[in-house]
């Protein structure tokens, strides 16, 4: 049984995606930041529907905390199928933003996609099959006003995705960034009412997260072999 590891696996889309890639019958280790109990329910609950799944919780912007558990992890064998979708919002407009603000953002979700994607490669390069997606954002893609530090760390991933496929590509591994659009969770509702949604997305709707999860799935899978070092908007046709 393949094994898949998703970061920020317990908020709503990587909930989805963790549910999507057990029913592909594959081993998904949930990890959770501080909210291991959440982690730990999403986990129980996969396995109430007849799935395999687990729960890890550290920080992906400690390298030291990063490196020490997926070391755990490897024991058991090598992580094949990894989803990068741990990241934080911290918005303001960049001539009031304090450095706090900055560092965190581009800490989570670039240098932690760092700190868990360079200890699993190898082990991954080993088995000469794996597939590495990135969650990005349509931010990383177009900008977006008051938030240059999180356009700036999902537009690292995309340009770290695009490199890395060159380098994996002979040993059997795909890696490509996603970008969703506006996807429903508690997260987007009050910044985004549906008056707002309306007008801003054609198809005029939230995503959501299953959505999300059916393109993760697919790039997890055989049939996407021969895709990699791409960029996926999933946006409701916004750009």
């Amino acid at each position: 049984m393949k094994r898949a590891l998703v970061t920020g696996g317990s908020g709503a889309i990587g909930a989805a995606v963790c549910r999507a890639l057990a029913a592909d019958g594959l081993h998904v280790v949930i990890h959770a930041n501080s909210r291991l109990d959440a982690a730990e329910a999403l986990a129980s609950g996969i396995r109430a529907e007849g799935g395999s799944a687990g729960a890890v919780c550290f920080d992906v912007a400690d390298a030291t905390a990063a490196s020490a558990a997926l070391e755990k992890l490897l024991q058991d064998g090598a992580i094949q199928v990894l989803v990068n979708n741990a990241g934080i919002h911290h918005d303001g407009i960049l001539a009031g933003m304090s450095q706090e603000q900055w560092h965190s953002v581009i800490d989570v979700s670039l240098n932690g996609f760092f700190n868990v994607t360079q200890p699993l490669l190898l082990p991954m390069l080993r088995t000469r099959w794996g597939r590495i997606i990135n969650m990005s954002s349509i931010a990383g893609v177009t900008g977006n006003r008051g938030q240059a530090n999180y356009a700036a760390a999902k537009a690292g991933l995309i340009g770290a995705s695009k490199s890395l496929a060159q380098e994996v590509a002979s040993r059997g591994v795909t890696v490509n960034a996603v970008a969703p659009g506006i996807i429903a969770s508690p997260m987007i509702k009050d910044a985004f009412p549906a008056e707002a949604i309306n007008s801003l997305v054609p198809m005029k709707r939230a995503g959501q997260p299953e959505e999300v999860a059916a393109l993760v799935s697919f790039l997890a899978s055989d049939k996407a072999a021969y895709i990699s070092g791409q960029v996926i908007s999933i946006n409701g046709a916004m750009a």
